[in-house]
């Protein structure tokens, strides 16, 4: 866990560096789970020593994976952790509303799908990829409603959606890597025509020779 200030970009890049974190002990045999919520005040907070203006978005339990569920019905199938938006929904070339198959996505179709079973916040997978030759433009779809309510604004708890962010980007990232799709990530939002108010540019890969 950590703590983020108010910067432009900090929940992405928490979620970013909390999901490197998570999938280093996964390659370990280990079994996580995010926690998200406002740490802020809690005690979570007090071990790092987390100052007043700092906030932790989210924390992660690490620990050995059980045999067999404990009971029939866990958190993640309640939550419908096992269910995925089709690429149709998630992937598109040019500009939003044409869908991208995995054959136009070439060497990274497999990028797109570590994307895509990425993990999020109650599972709602705010991240929608846009493929411009050599780019990948990442915009987050907000959930209408999601984290307004009168308990998510007494609580400060942080953006969470943002957060979903930067674990897309570091699936994206980190498979790269694994393939040797080499790129840099750049902030400089191209003009494409946003589906509509909820629909937020993030980020993009810019592809490198």
């Amino acid at each position: 866990m950590g703590a983020v200030g108010p910067s432009s970009k900090s929940l992405e890049d928490y979620g970013y560096m909390l999901e490197s974190a998570i999938l280093f002990v996964t390659d370990m045999k280990l079994g996580t789970c995010w926690l998200g919520g406002s740490f802020t005040r809690s005690s979570f907070a007090r071990k790092i020593s987390a100052t007043v203006e700092g906030l932790v978005p989210a924390v992660a339990s690490v620990g050995y994976i059980l045999k067999k569920e404990q009971s029939g019905v866990t958190i993640r199938q309640l939550v419908g952790g096992h269910n995925r938006k089709p690429w149709e929904n998630l992937f598109f070339r040019e500009k939003f509303g044409v869908p991208l198959s995995p054959d136009d996505a070439g060497p990274f179709a497999g990028l797109l799908e570590m994307v895509r079973i990425a993990p999020s916040a109650s599972n709602k997978q705010p991240w929608r990829i846009i493929k411009d030759r050599d780019s990948w433009h990442f915009y987050m779809q907000r959930t209408r409603g999601y984290g307004k309510s009168f308990t998510f604004r007494l609580l400060n708890i942080a953006d969470l959606q943002r957060v979903d962010m930067g674990i897309a980007m570091c699936h994206f990232e980190f498979t790269a890597r694994e393939l040797g799709l080499k790129g840099r990530w750049e902030i400089k939002e191209p003009k494409i025509e946003k589906p509509n108010a909820l629909c937020e540019y993030t980020i993009s890969w810019i592809g490198e020779v």
